[in-house]
């Protein structure tokens, strides 16, 4: 899941997610030290999807532009070959929701999963990153019984305006199955992009980073060891608070949200104790608003 940071005097954090299958729509939950997160609007939906074949709204992730608008993309379905998009300026109102044909012109592409945003300011262009399996591609990888076929690698699409598009490439292939991509900027300016490890025999299923000092020359594929546990993880939602680093992600086997944070980027500590989510959350983006953004989303609780 990708961050987008606001300058703002008192920052606060939002999440976006969905629950279940994504069938309701888009949640929202609000924190103010990264840690405890509580659910607005009592738990209801902000938008719920009409767009796509099985009209889900999994993986929402959103970004606030420079101009204050905030852009919203998410998984459609399970074998779309098209992404949704919204836009609002206050995350309450929301603009006609819309598809991106990312992978139409690929025959033999299954879907188009877990799409995220990033606004670069060096280049002033969102970028918008997703996970696509693409039968024959790629080097192939033992898969279990139940993800057979599935080896899915990241593409990309850029835009400044979410009207015109640039053509849908190959954005990151380490020559294993991987999902759930997300690119945070940290304070020296370097790219951190966050990635679960898909492969599914042996499974892996956790969280690796990489990291470039420029995107149009790409991440490593060298990445790190896994930052999360002894557990399966998937989902990574990077957000900088304060002197840490944090990536929330979805124990989705043990169905309960966890965490882990790092000063440096290359040492973690587990913190999944010490944060707490609205029940039921999925697969979301975390990124930060000011006060006023909060202020106004409490008052519809």
């Amino acid at each position: 899941m990708l961050t987008c940071f606001v300058k703002a005097q008192s920052p606060v954090y939002l999440f976006s997610y969905f629950r279940g299958n994504g069938a309701d729509g888009l949640h929202l939950a609000y924190s103010l030290d990264g840690l405890k997160w509580e659910s607005l609007n009592q738990g209801k939906p902000f938008l719920t999807p009409t767009v796509g074949k099985d009209k889900l709204m999994r993986d929402p992730s959103i970004c606030q532009g420079p101009d204050g608008t905030f852009h919203l993309v998410w998984t459609t379905g399970w074998w779309d070959k098209i992404i949704g998009y919204s836009s609002s300026k206050d995350l309450m109102q929301w603009s006609e929701q819309k598809t991106i044909p990312v992978m139409v012109d690929e025959p033999d592409a299954k879907n188009a999963w877990a799409p995220e945003l990033f606004y670069d300011k060096a280049t002033k262009e969102y970028y918008i990153i997703w996970a696509t399996t693409i039968s024959g591609r790629h080097k192939e990888v033992l898969t279990s019984e139940s993800e057979k076929g599935l080896n899915h690698r990241m593409y990309s699409v850029t835009t400044k305006n979410f009207k015109i598009f640039s053509k849908a490439k190959l954005f990151f292939d380490p020559e294993f199955s991987v999902i759930d991509a997300a690119i945070v900027q940290r304070a020296n300016k370097e790219y951190m992009m966050v990635v679960k490890n898909e492969n599914s025999n042996p499974p892996e299923k956790n969280i690796r980073i990489t990291t470039t000092k420029s995107l149009a020359k790409g991440f490593s594929t060298t990445v790190s060891k896994p930052i999360t546990g002894d557990y399966w993880a998937e989902g990574p939602a990077p957000l900088q608070v304060g002197e840490y680093m944090y990536v929330y992600f979805d124990k989705y086997r043990d169905h309960k949200y966890g965490a882990v944070r790092s000063r440096d980027g290359i040492n973690w500590e587990d913190v999944s104790d010490l944060v707490s989510f609205p029940k039921g959350v999925r697969h979301g983006t975390a990124f930060t608003i000011n006060q006023t953004v909060l202020s106004n989303l409490l008052k519809v609780n």
